[in-house]
């Protein structure tokens, strides 16, 4: 596992920098540790059943993907990866609008899918396409969080009455974009305004018991710096 992963991790050097390459490394070398011992030491044989869930791949591939994607989201949280491939999803898959977790996703099946031809059967593979579905969810909650944010913007003529009712509501900063209507060329303001998904349907309500013919888009925020509480 460390020297397969040697390449991955010099090129995170060059992109992610010093911090992310040594909290990488660290990862990787506790995680080859413990599956050492795991396999040479474990009194079970791990090559053909779970120590929680005997031979059941089916409970196997689903909790051992949790956890799995539980240990990878917290590596990737405080600024590592445990993995080259977690290397390559921190790098790019913001970039390709991709959450960390779709991006490993993707890799681990497309990789199952030709070990499947190569090993001319699809029993094991299919498993493990299984356990990085769980996996994947695991991930994206701990690096994107379990609350994850929402936007609102709302375009309204009434934005005095709107941002006061919501100032009080929620207690939260607001901001106000100047805009323009195009068919009316009339001037409005765009109301920016981030809430939790759990605030969605008070929002709503407010903004249309002042404007019922306010514009509202509603878009998920996948991180949040600062903070705009008062």
């Amino acid at each position: 596992m460390l020297i397969l992963n040697i390449p991955f991790f010099v090129y995170g050097f060059k992109k992610q920098g010093t911090a992310f390459t040594v909290y990488s490394l660290f990862a990787v070398a506790v995680y080859s540790f413990a599956s050492f011992i795991i396999n040479s030491y474990y009194p079970i044989d791990i090559s053909n059943a779970s120590p929680f869930a005997g031979t059941d791949l089916l409970l196997a591939a689903i909790f051992g993907g949790i956890i799995s994607g539980i240990g990878s989201g917290l590596t990737i949280r405080f600024g590592g990866a445990i993995d080259g491939v977690e290397v390559m999803a921190v790098i790019f898959a913001k970039r390709l609008g991709l959450t960390v977790g779709t991006f490993v996703m993707i890799y681990n099946v497309l990789l199952y899918i030709t070990v499947g031809f190569l090993m001319q059967s699809f029993r094991l593979p299919l498993y493990s396409v299984l356990t990085y579905c769980a996996g994947i969810k695991a991930i994206d909650f701990i690096v994107e969080g379990f609350d994850k944010a929402k936007s609102a913007m709302i375009i309204t003529t009434k934005e005095a009455e709107i941002s006061e009712a919501l100032s009080a509501a929620f207690g939260h900063g607001i901001t106000h974009i100047d805009a323009r209507g195009y068919y009316e060329s009339r001037e409005q303001t765009i109301i920016y305004f981030v809430v939790n998904r759990f605030q969605i349907v008070k929002l709503q309500s407010i903004i249309k018991e002042i404007d019922e013919n306010a514009f509202v888009t509603i878009s998920e925020v996948s991180d949040v710096m600062g903070s705009s509480l008062k």
